[in-house]
């Protein structure tokens, strides 16, 4: 006996519905009591109308017992039992036990199967779609009807077998003659000797059907041999518009030909087009970014001018208070206003440089007595020329040309 044994036992008695629960403690020791009840409910619901006695009382009551249940489950279950193992009622009883339980569990389990087979037929048969079985409908219908006539002619038969069966048996004890032998024997040579003539006679019409057969084949022949000479015919002479049709399609290739050409030169020329307007776009922006930048440095240099000519209007405030500074001094501050005109007028990028045609200033010139009154005059012109050029250039007008400065007359006048 082993502990798996045991508890599919156990288990399967409880799925069978045995009345009883089972402890797996019942079997360590010789209980025939209860494998004596096991065996008559397993008895009972193989085939509940079965007559076993129930009485184990005595020894002799036990065994009787015992080799009933062996013989009943091998002559209806075919299940082969071991009495002596059954007689124990220990642990070894339950292996016999087991092959029982196992057929009735299986059985169990197959019709739960079945039963689930079953609802899912009935539920497909509402799905079922009776217009592709029509004929098979009919069909069934005339077997239904052939089945009952055939029936009841089988019917009829075996009621009239009462009078058949005296019929023959009186043919049967009836000597034989051999006059009416003869006579029988006479009548089947005619009857296959007129077979055989109908047979000879069939072969001569088949000859007879091959002649005319050929004949036929003949005919068609000479109709097909006419009916292809008169399609060469056909096909040699040609027809009155055959010339005009093949100019016609000359013209019609010709025509597509130039239209292929032209066509892919159009296609070629717009894909220039396209390729000069992207380049054409990415100038225009080159040249935007550009005037962007060149308008910002217009700025700066705007903004740092006003800066160094404020500077410079304080310095000449100086040189007009020191008016009896020395000459050298007073070069030094001539030659710091034209390298601030210089670059007032080169501020912008692309621009003309405009300056005087003066040499440099001499010491004789210096030395002349209206030398200081023209100093002061020609100081206060090019800050006022200085001015106006600043307030002209602006940074809304950047793209535009700078305008052309003024001559310095005065100052030429002057020197």
């Amino acid at each position: 006996m082993s502990f798996r044994d045991l508890r599919n036992f156990t288990e399967m008695m409880r799925a069978l519905g045995y009345p009883r629960l089972i402890s797996m403690e019942n079997f360590h020791t010789p209980n025939f009591m209860l494998v004596s009840e096991v065996l008559l409910w397993l008895v009972k619901r193989y085939e509940p109308q079965t007559d076993i006695p129930p009485d184990v009382e005595t020894e002799q009551d036990r065994v009787f017992f015992i080799k009933a249940v062996a013989q009943f489950m091998a002559t209806k279950a075919h299940i082969r039992l071991n009495t002596k193992k059954l007689y124990q009622a220990d642990g070894y009883a339950v292996k016999e036990l087991l092959k029982v339980t196992s057929v009735l569990y299986s059985a169990m389990n197959t019709k739960g199967v079945e039963r689930a087979d079953v609802s899912e037929d009935d539920s497909s048969k509402f799905k079922f779609d009776l217009g592709s079985k029509i004929a098979d409908l009919k069909a069934a219908r005339q077997l239904a009807s052939e089945i009952t006539s055939k029936g009841a002619s089988l019917y009829d038969l075996l009621g009239k077998e009462v009078e058949l069966r005296e019929a023959r048996t009186a043919s049967i004890a009836r000597p034989l003659e051999i006059n009416e032998a003869e006579k029988m024997m006479k009548i089947a040579i005619d009857c296959v000797l007129e077979q055989v003539q109908k047979t000879k006679d069939m072969l001569n019409n088949v000859a007879l059907d091959e002649a005319n057969l050929e004949a036929k084949i003949e005919k068609r022949k000479l109709e097909l041999e006419r009916s292809q000479k008169r399609l060469q015919t056909l096909q040699s002479v040609r027809p009155a518009f055959m010339d005009e049709y093949e100019k016609i399609e000359e013209q019609l290739q010709k025509q597509y030909s130039s239209y292929l050409e032209k066509f892919r030169n159009l296609t070629y020329m717009e894909q220039l087009v396209d390729d000069y307007r992207k380049t054409e776009q990415e100038m225009f922006e080159e040249t935007a970014n550009m005037l962007r930048l060149m308008q910002n440095r217009l700025k700066e240099e705007e903004q740092h001018l006003l800066k160094s000519g404020t500077d410079k209007d304080d310095s000449d405030i100086e040189i007009q208070e020191d008016e009896g500074s020395d000459s050298e001094v007073e070069d030094r501050q001539i030659m710091k206003q034209r390298t601030t005109t210089e670059t007032l007028l080169q501020g912008r990028a692309g621009t003309r440089i405009v300056g005087t045609m003066q040499g440099e200033d001499t010491e004789e010139d210096e030395d002349s007595g209206d030398s200081e009154i023209d100093l002061d005059e020609d100081e206060d012109d090019e800050e006022d020329d200085i001015e106006d050029n600043s307030m002209e250039i602006s940074p809304s007008k950047s793209g535009h040309r700078a305008r052309k400065p003024e001559p310095l007359e005065e100052s030429d006048n002057d020197f």
